[in-house]
C-alpha cells in the first residue's frame, strides 16, 4: 500500500478528531441530562463538569476498547485512508442528522457501522471480524438492559436505606450525591467513547507504516482524542438534553443518582472488557428503569420507542453512508 502525502494524513486525522468533537457534542446529554433536569447544576456548569471528567478518563482506564475498534471489527490489513474516510464520514453524517432531529442515537455504533460499510465496500464480507461485530451487536441489547436493571436495583436499595428520611432531607442528600454520580458517568463516557476514535487513528497510522511493533495507541493520540471529546461536551447538545432529561420521564435527584450510577457501572464493566458500547443506549435504559420503578405509565413509551428505532437504524444507515463515501473516494 502506497503511503499518502503527509498533509492528507494530517487532514484525515483532523476529520477523526472532528468526529470525536461531534461525539462529545452529540453525547453531552448522556452525561448531563439528569443533573440538569433535576436542577442540581445549571447547564453551563454541568457541561464544564462533564467535560472535565470526559478529559481525564484516560487516567483511569486501559485502551482495550481502542484495540477492539482498531483491529477487532474489520481486518486491519485491508484498512487504508479511503476506508477510514468513509467510516468517519458515515458516522459524522449520521450524527449530524440525528443531532438536528434531537434523537439520541449512538455515536459509537454510527462509527462501527461506518467502518463496516466502508470496509465491506472495499473487500467484501470476508474483511469483517465477526466475533468483534457480534460482541458489539450484543452490547446494543445488553448495555441498556443492564443499565435498566442496575438502576432499578439502586432505586430499591435507596428507597429502603432512606425510608426514614423526609422527602426534603433525602432531596438534599442526593443533590450532593448526584455530583458524584454525574462525574462517574462522565468518566465512563470519556473512557469508552474517546477510545473508539483512538482506535481509528491508530489503525490509520498502522496502515501507513507509522507504528512500529505491535498495534498500540500513541500517547499524543490519547490526549488529542480526550481533549476533542471534552471540547465537544462543552458545547452541549440541548435538544438531546431535553429528550433525555425530561421527555422520557421526570426525575428527582435520587432517581437521577440511580440512573447515572447504574449507567456508570455498566460503562466501567464494558470498558474493562474492551466492548465499545453506546453511552446513549446505557443511560436511556437506566432512565427508563428509574421511571418504571414508580409505575410503567411514568415512562413516555412513545419517546422511548422512537429512540429504539434510532438504535436499530444506526448501524445500517451509517454503514450505507460510509460505503457511499468510500466509493466516492475511488474516483479521486
Amino acid at each position: 500500500m502506497d503511503p499518502i502525502a503527509f498533509p492528507l494524513l494530517v487532514a484525515l486525522i483532523g476529520v477523526a478528531l472532528a468526529f470525536d468533537f461531534l461525539n462529545g457534542l452529540h453525547d453531552a446529554a448522556n452525561s448531563i441530562a439528569t443533573i440538569v433536569s433535576t436542577r442540581v447544576l445549571k447547564p453551563q456548569y454541568a457541561v464544564a463538569w462533564a467535560a472535565f471528567f470526559n478529559f481525564i478518563a484516560f487516567l483511569f482506564f486501559g485502551l482495550h476498547v481502542a484495540t477492539t475498534v482498531g483491529k477487532g471489527i474489520v481486518d486491519a490489513a485491508i484498512i487504508d485512508p479511503q476506508v477510514i474516510f468513509g467510516a468517519l464520514m458515515g458516522a459524522i453524517s449520521w450524527n449530524l442528522i440525528t443531532w438536528a432531529l434531537g434523537i439520541p442515537s449512538s455515536s459509537s455504533h454510527a462509527l462501527i457501522g461506518g467502518l463496516l460499510g466502508a470496509g465491506t465496500a472495499k473487500a467484501g464480507l470476508p474483511a469483517v471480524i465477526w466475533t468483534g461485530v457480534f460482541k458489539t451487536s450484543a452490547a446494543i441489547v445488553l448495555s441498556p438492559a443492564i443499565g435498566l436493571l442496575l438502576a432499578l436495583l439502586l432505586v430499591l436499595i435507596i428507597s429502603w436505606i432512606f425510608r426514614r428520611f423526609t422527602p426534603h432531607g433525602a432531596d438534599g442528600v442526593f443533590r450532593k450525591l448526584q455530583l458524584v454520580s454525574a462525574s462517574l458517568y462522565s468518566l465512563g463516557h470519556g473512557g469508552n467513547d474517546a477510545q473508539k476514535t483512538m482506535g481509528i487513528i491508530a489503525v490509520l497510522l498502522y496502515s501507513q507504516g507509522m507504528l512500529q511493533g505491535d498495534f498500540h495507541v500513541p500517547f499524543w493520540v490519547v490526549i488529542s482524542c480526550q481533549a476533542a471529546m471534552g471540547f465537544g461536551t462543552l458545547f452541549g447538545g440541548w435538544k438531546i438534553v431535553h429528550t433525555m432529561g425530561s421527555k422520557i420521564t421526570r426525575l428527582s435527584p435520587a432517581q437521577g443518582f440511580c440512573a447515572e450510577t447504574g449507567g456508570a457501572i455498566t460503562l466501567f464493566m464494558a470498558t474493562h472488557l474492551g466492548i465499545p458500547v453506546s453511552t446513549t443506549h446505557t443511560i436511556t435504559g437506566a432512565i427508563v428503569g428509574v421511571g418504571a420503578s414508580r409505575r410503567l405509565s411514568a415512562v413516555r413509551w412513545n419517546i422511548a420507542s422512537r429512540i429504539i428505532v434510532a438504535w436499530v437504524v444506526t448501524l445500517p444507515a451509517a454503514g450505507l453512508i460510509g460505503a457511499g463515501f468510500y466509493w466516492v473516494t475511488r474516483f479521486f
